[in-house]
């Protein structure tokens, strides 16, 4: 299945600022992105790196005044909608790989020692594994209303367990929080979702945010915000928290001022190549 993705970003800088964004899908053994194509008006030098995480960075230095970045690629990634599986145990905490075990510890926005208490309460009487990570899910999913511009970017999990209010990075984050309070590894993620197979959402489309789970010697997908499997998530980046895959962050005088996101099915492109060669 293939995917158009990208999104504009208009920047507005009082003085040249340096700037960072995390917004390049990377290829993956579960997605492969083609043809990307990135315009920054005006034009300027950008270093692209790797993060600690293997997330892919872009470094450059906004102009005063208004800055256009542009960008748009194919994403191709399986028809299928994300993997259940029910029976999946946990792995003890003295069997998890040395790489994941950052996973299982607080972090800025997902203070899991402040809930160590709540969700044993609330969890520890699902068995672990799959269950006990899709019981979070059911439960932020039922418990937690979503309202666009209910949280801010000091908004933590602790405050949306508090309010029971929040947006897809505050369900995230909700997640990932009481996972790691029941040493289970977990990590959020961004990236595209598309409305695949779903009533189509009316409002903008916007990055999303979701978290995966690390059972059975692998990281499974987990979205307590629509509680569903969906078709044709795009990964942009993953971390501890939204803190190691902002957006963008800037270091100096320049404010977000403009913001588009698109994630659309395409029409397979193998197809239309024979359809036209047939022509």
């Amino acid at each position: 299945m293939h995917v158009q993705i990208g999104f504009e970003l208009v920047l507005e800088s009082g003085a040249p600022t340096p700037t960072v964004a995390i917004t390049q899908p990377r290829s993956t053994e579960c997605q492969r992105i083609l043809g990307p194509c990135l315009t920054i008006t005006p034009e300027m030098p950008l270093h692209t790196y790797n993060d600690s995480f293997g997330n892919i960075g872009w470094r450059w230095t906004a102009p005063q005044g208004m800055q256009r970045i542009h960008y748009d690629a194919i994403a191709e990634v399986s028809p299928l909608a994300d993997p259940v599986l029910p029976d999946l145990p946990g792995t003890p905490v003295d069997q998890l790989p040395d790489a994941v075990l950052l996973y299982t510890l607080p972090s800025r926005y997902c203070p899991s020692d402040m809930v160590l208490n709540d969700a044993w309460q609330l969890f520890g009487g699902v068995p672990d594994g799959w269950p006990r990570v899709q019981a979070i899910c059911d439960w932020a999913y039922h418990s937690v209303a979503y309202v666009a511009g209910s949280s801010t970017g000091t908004t933590s999990g602790y405050d949306v367990y508090q309010s029971r209010r929040g947006v897809c990075r505050d369900f995230a984050h909700l997640g990932v929080m009481f996972c790691r309070a029941l040493s289970i590894p977990a990590r959020y993620v961004c990236g595209y979702l598309p409305d695949i197979n779903v009533p189509v959402n009316p409002e903008p489309m916007d990055f999303h945010a979701w978290f995966e789970a690390y059972l059975g010697g692998a990281w499974r997908t987990f979205d307590a915000r629509h509680n569903q499997p969906r078709i044709g998530r795009v990964v942009i980046a993953h971390g501890r928290d939204a803190v190691d895959t902002a957006i963008l962050t800037s270091y100096g005088a320049s404010i977000l001022t403009g913001m588009t996101v698109w994630a659309n099915e395409q029409p397979d492109l193998t197809l239309l190549g024979e359809q036209k060669a047939q022509q």
